[in-house]
């Protein structure tokens, strides 16, 4: 609203510029001192063969309305000063008017995007290193669709592959299926730890995992029992976490789907006459693209991921007619998927050029990657649930009759671990610290939804139904609402970027102005700004509960 408010005054000026022009070229001052909004004359220089100084002053001068206080000529700038009488109830009554709608746009209308995230893999652990895909994937699904995008979430579970025929084998040779049964996932993982153990004095258990695969892909009826066991405790496991998480999913199709329909892959690339046989093993060569070939099938024909994630990047397209694929996968795969996009490219696929990796760091533990065959992983489950315990007792020792205790401390338990994930970049590595994890102050989760709780606790006190802002003299009124108006911004360059953090630091940025507005204003104070303060604080919990459900995380009423 307020760049619109200086571009369409501008245009009155600037025949050789439409309003959608100018709007991006309209900037934010680094210094409060500078005004609301700047506009650089650079452009406008080059066309009109005059000094950008010169062209500054001179609109400074033409450019007069009720919506600004002043408007000034910096250097080659002109800087734009709002009029907070004239401009703040637009904006707050604009946000009371929306409600949870604000900050939405129609970026995306009529354009679908797939987004592979999460994918952990079966018969193990589902453990931290799991959680960046899963809470940015999430995530960047929520900011997609605020953008007016039809978003499909697809959970690739990894259920197929060579470490199948490691974990039979374990199973068979050390394996105790009442133990099992019993507790299905660590009985699972311990074999297959086990089996990597082993491995290392018995070099001849490899080959003899490679067997197994092959006749699990053989079909083997003793292998293909087995398997779907493994399976199936697998996905009651993850259902779990994915409950505590407040996540689902449109898809469950996992790489074992594809098994029926890489052989129409491999005939399209000997069609291309793309297929190269290299040591026994049939490979795509991407010299041109400056990558190392492609692997199709192993000199044994097992198939490999590139196989598989080829297949169902055309299953995908079939299925759901997208317009954007998304990748959220670990940036050590990066290679991967370039190898992935480029052999879609010379197969001509329709969607190929339209196939986006999204990388990210990993949780590190002491400075080296977690790893599940050599056993060093932290189970996701158990940090959940641990911080939603001290989140349990954080709030008790707050308020001891605290109503609705359990729901409202897994709601901040959980978030406490979202944000801490969300509000970094996304292509850090994280050193994996529980302490830090549950920190409950500071720039955290729970700071955010305790600012939320504060601000209906207010609103619960006024008891006014319906509010409109009129305005509101005092100084620090003025700095939250500009922050206010900046949602819909964050939200756009959020989903452009591909960066929750974005929205995460902004919301951050909100809570504090908030916080620095209530210690300074009597709210409910009955005097005659009363009721525009009370509007403006229902503008500020209908942004932050906003906000915090882009991340996938609540923002309880009370804390």
């Amino acid at each position: 609203m307020l760049h619109e408010l200086c571009s369409s005054l501008l245009a009155q000026h600037l025949p050789e510029l439409s309003e959608e022009e100018i709007v991006h070229l309209l900037e934010k001052p680094k210094h409060k001192d500078h005004g609301d909004v700047s506009f650089p004359c650079f452009t406008l220089a080059k066309t009109r063969r005059t000094s950008p100084h010169a062209i500054a002053k001179e609109l400074s001068e033409q450019l007069q309305s009720p919506y600004f206080t002043s408007i000034e000529a910096v250097g080659a700038y002109v800087n734009f000063f709002f009029n907070p009488e004239e401009v703040a109830p637009k904006i707050v009554n604009k946000i009371l008017s929306a409600g949870s709608e604000f900050g939405s746009n129609q970026l995306g209308h009529g354009c679908r995007i797939v987004i592979d995230l999460s994918s952990p893999n079966i018969a193990k652990p589902f453990s931290m290193g799991h959680l960046r895909s899963t809470v940015i994937g999430n995530s960047l699904s929520l900011i997609g669709k605020k953008n007016g995008y039809d978003v499909v979430k697809i959970n690739y579970v990894g259920d197929w592959g060579t470490q199948f025929g490691k974990l039979i084998v374990a199973f068979l040779k050390w394996g105790d299926l009442e133990k099992v049964k019993q507790n299905p996932i660590p009985e699972l993982f311990q074999l297959y730890v086990k089996f990597h153990h082993e491995a290392e004095q018995n070099p001849t258990l490899d080959e003899e995992g490679r067997k197994a695969f092959q006749e699990l892909e053989a079909g083997n009826e003793e292998y293909l029992k087995l398997w779907t066991y493994f399976r199936e405790v697998s996905l009651e496991a993850f259902q779990k976490v994915y409950q505590l998480l407040g996540i689902d999913f449109e898809s469950w199709k996992g790489e074992a789907a594809y098994n029926h329909k890489m052989d129409h892959t491999t005939d399209l690339l000997k069609e291309k006459d793309l297929l190269v046989e290299s040591d026994g093993a049939t490979i795509v060569q991407l010299e041109e693209d400056n990558l190392p070939p492609c692997l199709i099938r192993k000199r044994d024909g097992a198939t490999l991921y590139a196989t598989r994630d080829l297949t169902a990047a055309y299953d995908r397209y079939t299925e759901f007619k997208f317009t954007q694929a998304f990748y959220v996968v670990g940036h050590e795969q990066s290679i991967h998927f370039k190898q992935v996009f480029a052999v879609l490219k010379k197969l001509g696929a329709p969607f190929a050029e339209n196939m986006e990796h999204i990388p990210f760091g990993l949780y590190l533990k002491d400075g080296q990657k977690m790893s599940t065959r050599k056993g060093r992983v932290i189970l996701l489950e158990e940090v959940l649930l641990e911080s939603i315990e001290k989140a349990k007792k954080n709030i008790e020792e707050r308020n001891p009759s605290f109503p609705g205790l359990e729901e409202v401390a897994k709601q901040v338990g959980v978030g406490a671990i979202l944000f801490n994930d969300l509000k970094q970049d996304r292509m850090n590595n994280i050193e994996f610290n529980m302490d830090d994890m549950l920190q409950f102050e500071g720039e955290t989760g729970p700071y955010l939804q305790y600012t939320h709780a504060r601000a209906q606790s207010i609103l619960r006190k006024a008891s006014v139904e319906d509010n409109i802002f009129t305005g509101d003299s005092h100084r620090k009124s003025w700095e939250l609402i500009k922050k206010l108006h900046e949602f819909p911004s964050s939200v756009e360059t959020a989903f452009t970027k591909r960066s929750p953090a974005i929205v995460a630091h902004y919301l951050l940025k909100l809570a504090k102005l908030f916080n620095q507005y209530y210690s300074q204003v009597k709210i409910l104070e009955d005097t005659r700004e009363k009721e525009s303060r009370i509007a403006l604080v229902k503008a500020v919990t209908i942004v932050l509960a906003e906000g915090l459900r882009l991340l996938g995380m609540k923002a309880p009423d009370q804390m």
